[in-house]
C-alpha cells in the first residue's frame, strides 16, 4: 500500500477514542483538511490580497484570485488521500483513488497555468514596443502555443498517474501524423503560414493591403486566422484568402510605414503656352482648401514632363487613411476641372481633323 502522509499529530487524542473505527478516523481527517482549505482561502488569501492591493499593479490581485480554486481543491483532495489511507480501504482502491486525485489536480493546475500565462502575456503585450516579440498582433499565437504546451504536459502526467506507457501512443501518433500530413498538406500549409503571418506581422487588422498576384485585389483586413485571412473590398464584399497564398504572394501594405497616411497622386496636363506658376498655384490652393487632405505633410506639385501635346503636372497630397483615396481623388479632379475652366487654363485632349479630298463619284 502507498503511504501518502501520516495523520496529523494534533488528531492523535481523537484517534485513540475511535481506535476501532478506521472510517471515522478517515472522516475526521478529511474534515480537518477541509477546514485547513477553508482557512487558506477565506482567511490567508484575503489578507494577502489586501496587501497586494497596495501595489500599483493589478496583476498580483488577479493571480491571487486565480489561486483560490486550485489551492482549495488541492488541500481538500490531499485530505481525501490521507483519509483513504487511514480508513484502510485496501491497496487497490487507494491506488485507483490516487490516480483519480492526481488526474484532477493536474487538470486544475493546467487550467491555472493557462490562465496565468494568458494574463502575463497580455500584460507583456500591452507594454511591448513595436519590434518586441510579444505584442498585440502576436498575442493569440503565443497564447495558443502556451495552452497547447501545458495541455501536452498535463496529458503526459495524467498518463503517468494511471501507469500507461506512452511509447506505443507516441508511435501511433507518429504514424497517424504522417498519414494526416499527406492527406491534409494544403490545410497544414495554411496553418503554418498563419503561424508565420502572426509572428512576422506583415499586416494587421485594419490595414489596407493589395495582393500583387495578378488579381490586384485590394481591401481592408478584417480577420487574421490560423487558416485564412479575410479582406473587405471597397465593394463591401468579404474575400477569404488561404494563408498559404498570402504567405507566398507579394503583399503591398498601404497602411504600413511610419504612419497610416496614404499619398495620392492626381495627374493633369495643360496646354503649351499656359503659365506654369499659375497652374502650380491653382493646384496647391485646391489641395490646401480640401478638408480631407492632410496639412502635414504639405501638398506639393511637380512638373513631370513635356508631353506630346501637354505639359504634365502631378499633384501629390496625403490623406489620413487609404480608405479615403477614391473619394478624395474624385473631389480633387472635380475641383481642378471647374477652376481650370474659370481661370481659362486649357486641358488638351486628342483631336483629329478629317480632310476630304473628294467624294466618290463626284464629277466636275
Amino acid at each position: 500500500m502507498v503511504e501518502i502522509i501520516d495523520a496529523p499529530e494534533v488528531l492523535d487524542p481523537v484517534m485513540e477514542i475511535f481506535g476501532g473505527y478506521p472510517w471515522v478516523k478517515g472522516i475526521l481527517i478529511f474534515v480537518f483538511f477541509i477546514l485547513i482549505a477553508k482557512l487558506l482561502t477565506w482567511v490567508f488569501l484575503p489578507i494577502i490580497r489586501r496587501l497586494a492591493a497596495r501595489t500599483a499593479s493589478h496583476v498580483d490581485d488577479k493571480i491571487i484570485m486565480m489561486l483560490k480554486a486550485p489551492l482549495f481543491w488541492t488541500v481538500t483532495l490531499i485530505g481525501l488521500l490521507v483519509a483513504s489511507t487511514v480508513s484502510s480501504l485496501g491497496d487497490q482502491l487507494n491506488n485507483i483513488l490516487l490516480s483519480i486525485v492526481t488526474s484532477v489536480l493536474v487538470f486544475l493546475w493546467m487550467l491555472f497555468a493557462i490562465r496565468l500565462s494568458k494574463l502575463l502575456l497580455q500584460v507583456a503585450s500591452s507594454r511591448a514596443s513595436d519590434h518586441a516579440v510579444i505584442r498585440p498582433q502576436t498575442l493569440p499565437l503565443f497564447t495558443n502555443l502556451f495552452a497547447i504546451t501545458f495541455f501536452i504536459f498535463a496529458v503526459y502526467f495524467i498518463f503517468q498517474a494511471w501507469h500507461i506507457d506512452m511509447t506505443a501512443w507516441l508511435a501511433s501518433a507518429g504514424i497517424i501524423g504522417i498519414a494526416v500530413g499527406f492527406a491534409a498538406k494544403d490545410t497544414l500549409a495554411n496553418l503554418f503560414s498563419g503561424v508565420f503571418i502572426m509572428a512576422d506581422t506583415p499586416y494587421k487588422i485594419g490595414d489596407y493591403i493589395v495582393l500583387d498576384d495578378g488579381t490586384g485585389l485590394r481591401g481592408k483586413v478584417t480577420s487574421i486566422g490560423i487558416r485564412s485571412t479575410r479582406l473587405l473590398t471597397r465593394d463591401d464584399v468579404e474575400v477569404t484568402i488561404p494563408n498559404a497564398i498570402m504567405g507566398n504572394s507579394k503583399v503591398v501594405n498601404e497602411s504600413g510605414g511610419p504612419y497610416p497616411k496614404y499619398r495620392i497622386r492626381v495627374a493633369v496636363g495643360v496646354a503649351y503656352g499656359v503659365d506654369i506658376d499659375k497652374v502650380k498655384s491653382i493646384l496647391l490652393t485646391i489641395a490646401e482648401e480640401n478638408e480631407a487632405v492632410c496639412h502635414d505633410p504639405e501638398p506639393r506639385v511637380r512638373f513631370r514632363t513635356f508631353g506630346a501635346s501637354s505639359l504634365d503636372f502631378e499633384l501629390l497630397c496625403w490623406v489620413d487613411n487609404p480608405e479615403l483615396r477614391g473619394r478624395v481623388v474624385d473631389m480633387l479632379n472635380s475641383t481642378i476641372y471647374k477652376l481650370f475652366l474659370q481661370e481659362g487654363v486649357e486641358i488638351p485632349y486628342s483631336k483629329q481633323d478629317l480632310y476630304i479630298k473628294e467624294f466618290p463619284g463626284q464629277t466636275d
